[in-house]
């Protein structure tokens, strides 16, 4: 696992082998344990398929209304009694499994939205911290405030998954290149986006957020989501998707059901892409009068 500051490093080309990824989507609710029995069967529908690395989409664990709902039931870190059961799963399995996230008290009495990847041999390989937040203010609306119930992480996180790189994102960050700029400077070559996206920012934004971070780092992203009415009141829009460094659609589900979507990556499209499209490596520092440098 790399965790990344502020510099930056430019990514080598990358070599390898091929490999089989797999997207799961979900519709998670308020017990964590009926969460991972929901979850299990998909994993080995993934596995079956010949997937080893498996996402699954953001607040995999439990899905809360609230602050109050999340507080009554999250569990601490350390010896998490559905992640102790996914790190069992990827041993037994040998594969990659990337639980989207969940959310892990702090000391402040907030969260953090955390992303765990466990290697193949039930071991946690890296772990990420949200660092985006959504806080905003809109005019006739209730201001909505994730910061009140969350921390945001301070370090990007890259890992190793079979001859790729692997970068972690969820959900909001899709918002923010700088932060998917920095995952490929890295050398990222998969862009995990966990998420539980709404209907309406879904239908307007979630193909074309998710199409651009493909195209500009020249790397494959892949997205599971969270579908459907949840017991919570909320509604997701799924539409689980995977798609190639030329910002082509790979593989997607069409829908808002729980789900499992595979398909097979090569590194040498990445090196296609990033050849024909030389951003990275074209990339320069500029001032801006009156402002920071950029």
């Amino acid at each position: 696992m790399v965790s990344l500051s502020n510099h930056e490093v430019v990514a080598s080309i990358p070599k390898g082998n091929p490999l089989k990824i797999a997207a799961i989507q979900m519709r998670s609710g308020l017990d964590p344990d009926a969460n991972i029995a929901a979850l299990e069967p998909m994993l080995a529908e993934a596995v079956a398929a010949g997937a080893s690395y498996v996402l699954t989409p953001e607040v995999t664990v439990i899905f809360p209304e609230n602050r109050d709902q999340l507080a009554s039931v999250a569990a601490p870190f350390e010896d998490h009694p559905q992640l102790r059961r996914i790190g069992e799963l990827a041993r037994h399995y040998g594969i990659h499994i990337h639980i989207g996230s969940l959310a892990v008290p702090l000391p402040d009495g907030r969260f953090a939205n955390r992303s765990v990847l466990f290697g193949p041999d039930g071991a946690i390989a890296a772990t990420y911290d949200k660092i985006h937040l959504f806080d905003a203010t809109i005019e006739g609306l209730n201001a909505y405030r994730e910061s009140a119930t969350y921390a945001g992480g301070e370090q990007a996180v890259t890992a190793s998954v079979g001859d790729f790189t692997l970068g972690m994102s969820i959900c909001y960050d899709m918002r923010f290149p700088k932060l998917y700029n920095a995952l490929a400077n890295a050398g990222a070559t998969l862009i995990a986006v966990p998420a539980a996206f709404t209907v309406p920012t879904g239908q307007a934004h979630w193909h074309v957020l998710l199409r651009a971070r493909a195209i500009e780092t020249g790397s494959y992203v892949i997205a599971a989501a969270q579908g459907g009415q949840h017991p919570n009141g909320r509604a997701t829009y799924g539409h689980s998707i995977i798609i190639d460094p030329w910002g082509r659609v790979v593989a997607e589900l069409g829908h808002d059901e729980p789900g499992v979507l595979v398909a097979e990556i090569s590194p040498e499209l990445v090196t296609d892409a990033r050849g024909r499209i030389p951003a990275l490596a074209n990339a320069r520092n500029f001032a801006l009068p009156g402002a920071l440098q950029v």
